[in-house]
């Protein structure tokens, strides 16, 4: 796979007419069990995609991403609301053969070989055997399993079966790609690989949607994100925005600290953290309580290595939104 930054990508302007996605107070009921058991897996869910956006939609387990994404694909059909996709109700022949989709447990024939796999999908789409052929090598070969072509898929590992999806998803070279858990089972290195993906996907024009619980690799790739908790939309926009742009909290690593003065700090601190050979690291709330630490620690003998401010993470607002918008 090619290099690609790692830093977020610049927001692209788009007004209304650029909608690629378009969900309006969309609400999924599901029924289970014998005594037929009320779950309201989706409330009232909002949101829309601009043409060349990544956007990312987060929650805990449960919060009701997957179903608000396979009502967007038109796998599940809502309770009440609606989805739209390229201007068409969801769901629409006409905007799947445009969409490119990763589910979060894909099913996989073990006895074929990866080629074979894709070989399969890309003639759902009507593709001749030659372009078939060489889009699945393609394919296979920018998620790195080139090594793998002549495998059968029961040999595979988690994190391979996991590219095989995203090559999948890719196979029809769709304007819409929606990615649902797209690094699960992947290590880091794999993580990169795909993030890598994404990026090189949205340069080359493809909007992408995609749910992550790893939030690190969202703050990384979006332009904006959905924050879904109990099946509503808790906050929504760019992280620009949504994320405090002040200095939340001050790391402060510290050496040659004794045991009485690791005590002493604890008192105004959010957390001490003791590390190997006297080091320790003490987190303050705010800048205002720097100063006084640190008379305090140089009192007493310690030296300061270091002093990291910190401002709100993406996981700061996951965390914060979602005790905000609980009930």
């Amino acid at each position: 796979m090619s290099e690609a930054p790692s830093a977020t990508p610049k927001p692209r302007p788009g007004g209304a007419d650029d909608l690629v996605m378009k969900v309006f107070d969309l609400a999924k009921t599901f029924r289970l069990g014998f005594f037929r058991k009320r779950i309201d897996a989706v409330r009232g869910v909002s949101f829309h995609v601009r043409r060349g956006e990544i956007f990312g939609v987060l929650g805990p387990n449960g919060a009701g991403k997957t179903t608000t994404l396979k009502v967007v694909v038109g796998l599940i059909f809502p309770t009440s609301g609606s989805a739209e996709v390229f201007g068409m109700p969801a769901p629409s022949a006409r905007a799947a053969r445009r969409i490119g989709f990763l589910p979060e447990s894909p099913y996989f024939y073990e006895y074929l070989k990866p080629t074979e796999f894709l070989d399969f999908y890309a003639r759902l789409f009507g593709m001749p055997r030659d372009q078939r052929r060489k889009r699945a090598r393609d394919l296979l070969g920018r998620v790195g399993l080139a090594h793998a072509l002549d495998r059968p898929l029961r040999k595979f590992s988690k994190g391979m079966l996991q590219r095989v999806g995203l090559a999948q998803a890719l196979i029809n070279d769709p304007e819409l790609l929606i990615l649902d858990e797209p690094m699960t089972g992947l290590d880091p290195i794999g993580r990169k690989e795909v993030r890598d993906l994404i990026l090189e996907e949205n340069r080359r024009g493809k909007t992408i949607v995609f749910s992550s619980h790893i939030l690190s690799d969202v703050e990384m790739l979006c332009h904006r994100v959905a924050i879904i908790h109990k099946g509503k939309v808790v906050d929504e926009g760019p992280l620009t925005r949504l994320l405090r742009p002040e200095i939340r909290r001050v790391e402060v690593d510290l050496c040659e600290v004794t045991s009485e003065t690791v005590e002493s700090l604890r008192q105004g601190a959010v957390d001490v953290i003791a590390r190997d050979q006297g080091m320790v690291t003490v987190v303050v709330e705010g800048e205002s309580l720097v100063g006084p630490l640190l008379t305090k620690a140089l009192a007493a003998g310690a030296q300061v290595v270091a002093v990291t401010p910190r401002r709100e993470t993406l996981e700061d607002l996951f965390v914060r939104r979602a005790l905000e918008g609980g009930d």
